[in-house]
């Protein structure tokens, strides 16, 4: 069994979500929830989706979604969430905060809620989220304030976990 709230970070294509599914494969049921949301006609996305499909055992449930709070606060079997970038991401586009910088409030509103709900919830669950702000300083506002509100994330979430794990090459580190 996975530790109650785990944390597993890395850069793209690092191996987080296979080292994720992992952390859960004896389970006999788990709740994947999924937050990339559906991008029809995206020939490049429904590969990458199918891939991670595949993987899974047939036993696990899915839940395609970005309102993680009531899935958190109720109960349930193991939950795995992939991946809080996405989240972030689907988040912002929620709020209309790419065409409006000054509403990025709204979305910090968002990340404490999420980060209440995964500090009480009673699952055990595993999110993946990818470490961008180690490479160099976008050039567009935008593009800044996702890498900002991303580090807020991961840092609130990291804080709230049990367990954090860094991915890197396929290989999972445990930070302390």
């Amino acid at each position: 069994m996975a530790e109650q709230r785990t944390l597993i970070l890395g850069g793209a294509r690092s191996g987080k979500s296979i080292a994720a599914e992992r952390r859960l494969a004896a389970e006999p049921e788990v709740l994947y929830v999924a937050t990339g949301g559906d991008d029809s006609g995206n020939a490049e996305w429904a590969e990458r989706v199918a891939k991670h499909q595949a993987r899974r055992p047939a036993s696990w449930g899915l839940a395609e979604t970005i309102d993680l709070v009531p899935l958190l606060e109720s109960a349930g079997p193991p939950m795995l969430i992939d991946c809080l970038t996405l989240w972030l991401s689907r988040t912002m586009d929620s709020l209309d905060v790419w065409s409006d910088l000054s509403r990025s409030d709204l979305v910090d509103q968002r990340i404490a809620e999420l980060a209440d709900a995964w500090s009480g919830t009673s699952r055990v669950v595993v999110a993946v989220s990818n470490d961008i702000g180690s490479g160099v300083v976008p050039a567009d506002a935008g593009t800044r304030l996702f890498r900002d509100l991303m580090g807020r994330l991961n840092t609130t979430i990291s804080l709230a976990s049990d367990e954090v794990l860094w991915t890197i090459a396929g290989r999972t580190l445990p930070l302390t």
